[in-house]
């Protein structure tokens, strides 16, 4: 397995993740928006971008898409770990660390004071990667979908 950027020829393998990542989450965006999203995170632009986790034989098999911005709190900027996944028959073999230690990489490399994302709740087994690697906020999320 290696970690690399997703780039435009990623395409038509990065999109079954992608609708598992939304399945999981029993969410559905239109098709367009993923089409928007996925030129945004790869049009060499520097706010919005990925990495896939790619078998030897080329298959993808993980995503994780990030998004950086200004903060208030920083000089840097943060980094918004937005989506990760990793298929099913790849958890519990490093793959999801591996993509959060790409995205720790970037982060560094482009002047982020901090990396910090969300997960459900109920996401448990998710949880128990995320507390080896990071740390919770103890911040509670609030929306208005607009």
């Amino acid at each position: 397995m290696i970690i690399r950027e997703l780039t435009t020829a990623d395409y038509v393998a990065w999109y079954p993740l992608w609708q598992g990542y939304l399945e999981f989450y029993e969410s559905a965006i239109a098709d367009d928006v993923t089409r928007i999203s996925f030129d945004r995170m790869t049009g060499k632009g520097d706010q919005m971008g990925g990495f896939v986790a790619e078998a030897e034989d080329g298959a993808l098999l993980g995503i994780v898409h990030w998004i950086r911005h200004p903060s208030t709190w920083t000089r840097g900027d943060y980094c918004y770990l937005q989506d990760l996944f990793v298929q099913k028959d790849g958890r519990g073999s490093g793959m999801g660390r591996a993509l959060i230690e790409a995205v720790y990489t970037h982060a560094r490399e482009t002047g982020c004071d901090r990396v910090y994302w969300l997960t459900h709740q109920t996401n448990e087994a998710a949880m128990h990667l995320y507390d080896q690697v990071a740390e919770k906020s103890g911040f509670l999320q609030y929306r208005k979908v607009l």
